[in-house]
């Protein structure tokens, strides 16, 4: 039986690999001059990094509460995941922009 930090890892890794992915197909969209679609992957991108992020969240108010959180390799995998899909969105909101200059 997995432990609720191992659950709570493995939901934010789901969340921010969906995020991660929008956010590649957001920019594979805006170089094919859609950008009507880049911006709805871009959004669809924020909602699910967003649940991860809630996540990520309540293990960091457990912890400052003085919950012990203990440490787990999944943990440190969603930790990397997440900012890696932070990553991701900054650089497609550039890349997106960038393209649109490039096609006007």
């Amino acid at each position: 039986m997995m432990s609720e930090i191992e659950q709570v890892s493995i939901r934010i890794v789901s969340a921010v690999g969906t995020a991660r992915s929008c956010y590649i197909e957001a920019i594979r969209e805006a170089r094919k001059g859609n950008f009507e679609n880049a911006g709805q992957l871009m959004q669809e991108g924020k909602e699910a990094f967003s649940l991860g992020h809630e996540s990520h969240f309540d293990l960091i108010t457990q912890a400052a509460e003085g919950k012990p959180i203990g440490f787990d390799l999944i943990l440190m995998h969603a930790e990397d995941q997440m900012m890696s899909a932070e990553t991701f969105c900054i650089l497609a909101e550039e890349l997106i922009e960038t393209y649109k200059l490039i096609v006007k």
